[in-house]
């Protein structure tokens, strides 16, 4: 139990990593700009913020389900991840920790965000905030795919976990625009420190999250590959 929900605290962090590294950041702050544009409406602040979280946290949850749950369902590789997965997490998490410090750099295109998808959430109403919840949930670049599908999701394997950590996840990456919905309500004057924080903090804790998956999985690969 113990370790079940250590990890599911780190699914959390994983989702606030990925919302605080620079691409997934921009997407957050396209959907900052389109919840302060109803920042005289205490009620349409808070409720978008909410509308986008639960858009992200929706598609991470789905994605999850279909992954792992499907994965799992299949007859005879809940006993093969059972028996492997120890061996699979090490250079898996060696990858994605190689990702987070920039040693290894993969180019792929991002699903186009901004004044486009701006529009199109408007001419929905309070419901866009939604709407940019599940584009920008579905916008991978490099890093929150290695966070993601190299991370969360072997994590979610080897726990048959297909809806919380998912979810743990999503609401992970909802966090600074929740934060930021609520400044925007009791203290915008906080607002531009807040950013600033968020800027300084990324460096940080990419690099050591990367540190950190990175010695974690080469002990995987010691205990379970080496010496086993």
């Amino acid at each position: 139990m113990d370790t079940f929900l250590l990890n599911a605290r780190l699914a959390l962090w994983l989702g606030v990593l990925t919302s605080i590294s620079p691409c997934p950041l921009a997407t957050n702050i396209a959907a900052i700009s389109f919840i302060g544009k109803h920042v005289g409406s205490t009620r349409r602040t808070l409720l978008s913020g909410l509308l986008y979280a639960l858009g992200r946290t929706a598609v991470y949850l789905m994605l999850g389900i279909f992954i792992v749950a499907g994965v799992l369902s299949i007859p005879g590789v809940s006993n093969l991840l059972q028996k492997y997965m120890s061996k699979i997490i090490g250079p898996i998490l060696i990858l994605a920790g190689m990702f987070l410090l920039e040693l290894i750099h993969f180019n792929t295109g991002v699903l186009s965000t901004g004044e486009k998808m701006q529009k199109r959430a408007e001419e929905s109403g309070i419901w866009g905030a939604a709407f940019l919840g599940i584009i920008f949930a579905l916008s991978f670049c490099p890093v929150s795919a290695a966070l993601f599908f190299g991370s969360l999701i072997p994590l979610s394997l080897k726990h048959g976990s297909s809806v919380l950590f998912p979810s743990l996840y999503g609401i992970g990456t909802a966090l600074p625009v929740l934060a930021f919905a609520f400044l925007l309500v009791f203290a915008t004057q906080s607002v531009g420190r807040f950013f600033n924080a968020l800027t300084r903090i990324e460096w940080w804790a990419r690099r050591i999250t990367g540190v950190l998956f990175i010695s974690i999985g080469l002990y995987y690969c010691i205990a379970y590959i080496f010496l086993s």
